[in-house]
């Protein structure tokens, strides 16, 4: 963007001592660098922007992914947020083409959500909506209003930073060309990119930072601060169709399923989550492992019985067993439990519940994660 803790029996397998350098001193997370989170990092995934969201789900699915940026030809648009990332030929420097925004299965369903013309009890006009190109949808959630990228040179800690605001992903443009107009708009021109997320921040501080992270990884979420008590929820009698228009407005990626109790409780709308029985999440990228032929019966099925069925549709794998057996984690927990949780089970939030009744008290987001992990490194920098 131009713009270890001492391990229990439970992490002691996923915690790692931080690398050393030549000279045999470890290399300090200060000194480390977003070219350093690359290692490992596959192709980008990328659609075209005449590429309806039928296609652009079956990508996501394919490769397993929950966002992809939207290339298209140079010259004719303007990027999200006023961006210019380009990619060019390594060798000449001609513009190839131009990447216009990202999206995610958040703007696919706030389109699906996006006005009164869907029929919860038969699903008309969803292959309608799905045929509609996705250059249509770019910025529909907060995050596709802007297209971050992070120069390979940027340190982790100012990489935290943005991701500490809630920006899940950003590009980083390999053997990058760049010029930074006016200090507001951006311009990148790179043979290629690569895509890092939070989780990938997260998984890198685990397996290479963990003695650094000792005095953090040791706070309970409560002490830490990381512990979000705001918490809006659906009810188990809330429909597949509702639960999607109940993200839609305040862009909620997943949504934790609470017990009904009152009978006359609107189940169409969100409610407050707070002291209510946790017994399921209903979470945008359910939607991504179900094909559009197979979703239409289920837009007016309970969202509690349609995530349910996504566990057995992936099989007997980690992502089932975290959708069968709900991530949480209770106020006493400490941060490195959480994170080990988030990165094992690969969720981008874990419920916080009561010891006793698995009652919800709060979230804890990757957000939250990289906000007081950050803040106790810089801490102890001074």
């Amino acid at each position: 963007m131009k713009q270890q803790r001492p391990p229990t029996s439970e992490s002691a397998a996923t915690w790692k001592p931080s690398q050393h350098s030549g000279s045999g001193k470890p290399v300090q997370l200060k000194d480390k660098t977003v070219k350093d989170l690359l290692t490992g990092t596959r192709r980008l995934v990328e659609v075209p922007y005449t590429a309806s969201l039928s296609h652009t789900v079956n990508a996501l699915v394919a490769n397993k992914v929950v966002a992809v940026p939207v290339a298209a030809p140079p010259g004719r648009w303007i990027g999200a947020g006023g961006s210019m990332i380009l990619e060019s030929d390594k060798h000449t420097g001609a513009v190839r083409k131009h990447y216009i925004g990202m999206v995610t299965m958040l703007d696919i369903l706030a389109h699906i959500a996006g006005d009164d013309r869907m029929n919860g009890d038969d699903g008309t006009g969803l292959e309608q909506k799905m045929a509609v190109p996705v250059s249509n949808i770019i910025g529909h959630s907060l995050e596709g209003l802007s297209l971050w990228t992070l120069n390979p040179t940027t340190s982790i800690l100012d990489c935290m930073e943005v991701f500490s605001k809630g920006i899940h992903r950003a590009l980083v443009p390999v053997d990058s060309r760049m010029d930074n107009l006016s200090g507001v708009e951006l311009v990148e021109s790179a043979p290629g990119y690569r895509m890092v997320t939070q989780m990938d921040v997260l998984r890198f501080l685990r397996e290479h930072h963990g003695s650094e992270m000792a005095a953090a990884s040791s706070l309970t979420i409560g002490e830490s601060g990381a512990l979000n008590p705001n918490v809006f929820a659906i009810t188990n009698r809330t429909t597949v169709i509702e639960a999607i228009k109940c993200m839609r407005a305040p862009l909620l990626n997943a949504v934790p399923i609470v017990e009904s109790g009152l009978l006359e409780e609107d189940h169409s709308q969100l409610v407050d989550g707070s002291g209510r029985k946790l017994v399921g999440t209903f979470s945008a990228t359910d939607l991504r492992r179900c094909h559009l032929s197979a979703l239409r019966p289920w837009l007016s099925a309970s969202a509690l019985e349609f995530s349910q069925t996504v566990s057995e549709w992936m099989g007997p794998s980690v992502g089932a067993a975290a959708q069968r057996d709900q991530v949480t984690c209770r106020g006493g927990t400490t941060l490195g439990e959480v994170m080990d949780k988030a990165v094992d089970k690969h969720v981008h939030r874990v419920w916080v519940v009561s010891p006793q009744q698995d009652l919800l008290i709060g979230l804890v987001s990757l957000t939250d994660l990289i906000r007081v992990i950050r803040a106790s490194f810089l801490s102890a920098l001074l």
